[in-house]
């Protein structure tokens, strides 16, 4: 270690000496000019690479966007996603052309005014005319920008309209469970945390002291909502940050624990009109999580099926409430429900058997052979 010390001392000290070295011979060389003209070498060979660079740096970034391209967002298929595309856009095109005319006119001024004998440069201590104009040209530009970026972020996190499709997605590790108000009323029930158990099959820790969950139902592997009908995303995470992101809807909002969120969107597309604009049959939208959120993360994918009112009702007529699920895999859950609630919450399990509540608690239930419904 010592030797390698030593030997990068040697090779610095050897540096500095050819740098000092350098700077004798061109502060010579300066002594020896008359005092108004200094020697410029490859000056012309310099002043040509700018004008080299300006054309070769303006063709790489021409070839950059058109190699990008296919990897840009998919054609939005919600009306905001398309507003958003356009703003997005806009700004692009503003500062594309401010890019180009500014690095134009430093390159090209940076040849034009290159090094010549006779020269004498002109200098303004001070042009307020100048100075207002440009301040005034770009303050002016950024205030539309940020007013009309403002109006459709305003307009995209508003409130989601009062005949929204309400549909609850929460990330857990690592998938999605997407959660419905049920065929009857469309309104999810309230959940709470530390009802969460998963040995019970009650992933989302649905609180059924609320009547309004008694039908909901959950699906982990797929998400179907109606096409030109809005959609109210309510948002939510299980266990670490998760993020949920729909790129042909431009939905991109975080799932962190203990705080709720939100987003409200419309599909304009249905899922079989997109197949046939792609010619892909078997094109599908998809939900992904855009935060990494573990070693599983890859596996966060969930199909978001876009269909007429008609399939939507047929699909969710086949889905069976999670209370129903419970109650025959733990009949004795029922204990947990309100008193008052009891006789409502067995209508959504019409195959189970009757429960002695009174001594449910205690682990000596007796069961009878009545079907409820």
């Amino acid at each position: 270690m010592v030797y390698l010390v030593g030997l990068l001392l040697i090779v610095l000290l050897g540096i500095a000496v050819a740098v000092a070295a350098k700077l004798q011979n061109v502060m010579g060389n300066i002594k020896s000019a008359s005092d108004d003209e200094a020697p410029v070498p490859n000056n012309k060979i310099n002043g040509a690479l700018w004008i080299l660079f300006l054309i070769a740096g303006s063709i790489g970034m021409v070839w950059s966007y058109l190699s990008a391209e296919a990897y840009f967002l998919p054609e939005a298929s919600s009306p905001h996603g398309r507003e958003t595309d356009s703003q997005f856009w806009f700004d692009m095109g503003l500062l594309t052309i401010a890019f180009f005319a500014v690095n134009f006119l430093l390159f090209f001024f940076a040849w034009k005014y290159q090094y010549k004998k006779g020269y004498k440069a002109t200098f303004y201590p001070e042009d307020h005319k100048l100075e207002l104009i440009w301040t005034a040209i770009p303050a002016v530009i950024m205030a539309v920008l940020v007013f009309l970026g403002f109006r459709s972020w305003t307009h995209i996190m508003s409130d989601a309209p009062a005949d929204a499709q309400v549909v609850e997605i929460m990330g857990k590790q690592f998938g999605w469970v997407v959660r419905y108000g049920g065929i009857q009323d469309n309104k999810l029930g309230n959940y709470n945390y530390k009802l969460i158990d998963d040995n019970n099959s009650n992933p989302s820790g649905i609180d059924y002291s609320d009547e309004a969950s008694f039908d909901d139902f959950i699906n982990v592997s797929e998400m179907h909502v109606e096409v030109g009908k809005p959609v109210s995303l309510k948002i939510r995470a299980r266990d670490v940050l998760h993020s949920v992101f729909i790129p042909h809807m431009r939905v991109k909002m975080d799932a962190v624990p203990g705080m709720p969120t939100k987003f409200w969107f419309t599909p304009d597309k249905s899922t079989e009109q997109m197949r046939a604009e792609t010619g892909n049959p078997n094109f599908d939208y998809e939900i992904a999580c855009t935060e990494v959120c573990g070693r599983g993360h890859f596996a966060m994918r969930l199909r978001l099926i876009v269909e007429d009112k008609a399939s939507v009702d047929a699909w969710k007529q086949q889905q069976k409430p999670v209370l129903s699920q419970i109650l025959e895999a733990n009949p004795k859950f029922i204990s947990k429900i309100p008193e008052r609630l009891r006789a409502k919450a067995m209508d959504y399990a019409p195959y189970v058997e009757e429960i002695d509540i009174t001594t449910a608690t205690t682990g000596s239930a007796t069961a009878t052979s009545t079907s409820f419904r």
